[in-house]
């Protein structure tokens, strides 16, 4: 039985050691992996895979030429990636020596999300001054993909340039909502569910009940322009803040999309409409 000894010579200790050396090694690889997303090394890594399928493959089917050839671009692969990549690995040197290895997936998470913000309050502002009406609507982690399918799909990336664009009058995507993922827009002119509220105050259009509606069955955080007064409101779980200024705007959106506080500041907005609408 040498599996059974081998094993029975393990403590507690020596199985603790190898989960934390394997998670620690798969934590290093995911990284690693986030890292490079999106850099011309996504396709070094693409050619080094197709480089050890075609080994195996030469081993396997006996083409020693093929597998000779193989061999000597593994040998010398490494100081060709060394030569290659060496701005990269500089880098991503001098990032560790900092200890900024690890927080750069985040850095680019919140630089996506303060662009998308940017945006959104840039396009915002410039519609609300000429009363253009608009319908955003910003998917969080309830799924939206029954919404999207009913626009056309665009799979652009957000700029206010292109919001403002879609939203103008007598253009073929001004009717309906513009449903933003992460920081793709992903269809425009959707249709999104009407709310039911009988409580809803009869001045509000449209727009107003679509995003209430759609907030009311998803955690999606909606910003609406209306064209009537060019008003700026958000729906946000059922609830509707408007007449937000440019800066409650983007403070609202930060609570939601960078989670600070978000809590505190929709409530401290709800309490500022009450005391406005008295």
């Amino acid at each position: 039985m040498p599996f059974a000894n081998f094993f029975a010579n393990f403590t507690i200790l020596d199985y603790v050691s190898s989960i934390i050396d394997i998670l620690v090694v798969w934590y290093f690889i995911y990284k690693l992996f986030m890292i490079v997303r999106g850099t011309k090394a996504v396709q070094l890594i693409n050619g080094i895979f197709v480089i050890l399928i075609f080994r195996t493959l030469s081993q396997v089917l006996g083409l020693h030429t093929l597998q000779w050839l193989m061999e000597q671009v593994i040998r010398w692969g490494v100081l060709a990636i060394i030569i290659i990549f060496q701005p990269e690995i500089r880098r991503a040197l001098e990032q560790l020596g900092r200890g900024k290895i690890f927080t750069r997936i985040r850095q680019k998470e919140e630089e996506k999300h303060e662009h998308l913000i940017d945006s959104i309050v840039k396009a915002s502002d410039y519609m609300a001054k000429r009363r253009i009406g608009a319908l955003i609507s910003i998917a969080q982690e309830t799924g939206m993909n029954d919404y999207i399918e009913t626009g056309i799909a665009l799979n652009a990336k957000v700029s206010s340039e292109l919001l403002i664009n879609t939203f103008i009058p007598n253009t073929p995507l001004h009717d309906g909502a513009v449903i933003i993922h992460q920081d793709e827009i992903k269809a425009a002119a959707c249709y999104l569910p009407l709310s039911e509220n009988p409580f809803i105050s009869k001045e509000l259009g449209t727009r107003h009940r679509a995003a209430i509606g759609v907030s009311e069955v998803t955690d999606s955080v909606t910003i609406v322009i209306s064209e009537e007064t060019g008003g700026v409101s958000v729906a946000k779980n059922g609830e509707l803040h408007h007449d937000l200024s440019q800066e409650e705007l983007r403070n609202l959106l930060k609570s939601v999309l960078l989670k600070e506080e978000e809590q505190q500041a929709t409530s401290a907005l709800w309490s500022k409409w009450v005391k406005r609408n008295g």
